[in-house]
This record gives structure tokens, C-alpha cells and sequence, in this order.
């Protein structure tokens, strides 16, 4: 079964406090260009992405400086203070444009690194299942739960941790649905995916590169961009 239509939501309303930096994150500059210009090209390579609807807060002054903004495929929405409240918006204005059947693939504005070979699986194994699905990497390290006063509680089996990336995939309506459903309960979620779960939505699992990471720390600034220079080959 092909993929049916396909739209790209990014979230970019943030402030992105943990890099203690004077811009929001987004529009911090590594390799040539702002973090959510990388994040925005990433999705825009892709052919399958008919539309990308951008999530800014109320007061940006620095999104309509950017030449990717100029594509046709690129529109902007005005976000809220949740991830979830900016996620909201941009599919309310996708289901202006599409169908509630159609897919929509949301993406860390602060994930640069995405590649090409990685959004294609994505969209094929969700498309060709029928399954929601977000890229996702399994947990290579040993994992130690803690108590309060920082002592270990117990070692968790690491064959079913996964960590969470995206973008994340699934039907347009279902997910405007089961995020509405989590904000009326007072749900602040950090990801679509646990909308999905908690609206009882089977969620795949798509293996996905380490090099996918989200730049949250200063320090991942300096590893993103030696990925986008060239580090690392494109398999890592």
C-alpha cells in the first residue's frame, strides 16, 4: 500500500532556555545556517512532503529573515506556549488544506541532522502499514533508575528502551484528535506519540541514526554540526 499524502509540521514557538544563549535555539547558526533552516530542509528534500506548516511564537522577529521561508511549501502559524498548543495550530491549519486521512509528520525544529534514507523509511513503513510510527533508536547503554537522593533504585532491561526522535507519523485528524483529547485532561506532553498512546493508537517503532539527535545543551551544538560538515560518514 503506498503512503497517501504527506504534510510536515514543525514546532518552533520555543526559547530553548537550556542553552543559556541570547536567541531561541532554532536560530542558532552551525554549518552554514540556522538550526531550524537544517530542520526545515531535511523535510523539504523529501518530494512525499506536499506542505510544511511552521509553529512560531507571536513575537518572532527572525523566521521571515530567513530565505527558507520564501519556499511555497513553507507557511507559518502562530504557536503556543506548550509544544502540544503549537502542535495543535499547525494541524488546525492543515485540515484547512488536506484530509483528516492524510499524514503528517512532526519534527524537532532543533533536530537538524535528519537524513534523507531515515525519513524515507519512515514514511514507507508507516504508509505501507497503515501504523503510525516515529523514528526512534534502541538504548545501547545500561540504564540505572533513581530515587530522590540520586542512589539506584534498580537496572532496567534495555532491550525494550528505545529513545524517541522524529519526525513522528501519523493520520492528520487522528492526531489533532488525540492531542485535543490530551490538552482537555491538562496533559503538557512531550511528544505526539504519547497523544497517541493515551487515545489507545498503536505507535511503530522505525529505527532510526544516532546522528538524529535534538541540540539541547551547548555541547550538542559543536557534534551537530561536525554531522553536518561531513563527520561521521552517512551511516552513523
Amino acid at each position: 500500500m503506498a503512503p497517501g499524502r504527506c504534510w510536515g509540521v514543525v514546532p518552533a514557538a520555543g526559547i530553548g532556555s537550556r542553552m543559556a544563549a541570547d536567541l531561541p535555539k532554532q536560530y542558532l547558526q552551525i554549518a552554514g545556517a540556522t538550526l531550524l533552516e537544517h530542520s526545515l530542509r531535511a523535510l523539504l528534500a523529501s518530494e512525499r512532503i506536499a506542505a510544511l506548516v511552521v509553529a512560531l511564537h507571536p513575537a518572532d522577529e527572525f523566521a521571515a529573515r530567513l530565505p527558507v521561508f520564501a519556499d511555497a511549501r513553507v507557511r507559518r502559524v502562530v504557536g503556543g506556549e506548550q509544544r502540544s498548543d503549537s502542535v495543535l495550530a499547525a494541524l488546525q491549519a492543515l485540515l484547512s488544506l488536506g484530509e483528516p486521512r492524510d499524514w503528517v509528520l512532526v519534527h524537532d525544529a532543533a533536530r537538524p541532522c535528519l537524513q534523507e534514507e531515515d525519513l524515507a523509511r519512515l514514511i514507507e513503513r508507516v504508509g505501507g502499514s497503515g501504523t503510525g510510527g516515529i523514528l526512534a533508536e534502541a538504548v545501547v547503554d545500561t540504564v540505572k533508575e533513581a530515587n530522590s537522593e540520586g542512589l539506584v533504585v534498580r537496572t532496567l532491561d534495555r532491550t525494550r528502551l528505545w529513545r524517541a526522535q522524529t519526525p513522528q507519523m501519523f493520520r492528520l485528524g487522528e492526531l489533532h484528535a488525540a492531542l485535543g483529547q490530551a490538552k482537555a485532561r491538562g496533559l503538557a506532553l512531550t511528544d505526539e506519540a504519547s497523544a497517541m498512546e493515551l487515545a489507545g493508537h498503536p505507535v511503530q517503532l522505525v529505527p532510526g541514526s544516532a546522528r538524529n539527535l535534538k541540540v539541547t545543551l551547548p555541547g550538542d551544538l559543536q557534534l551537530a554540526a561536525w554531522y553536518l560538515e561531513g563527520g561521521g560518514g552517512t551511516g552513523t
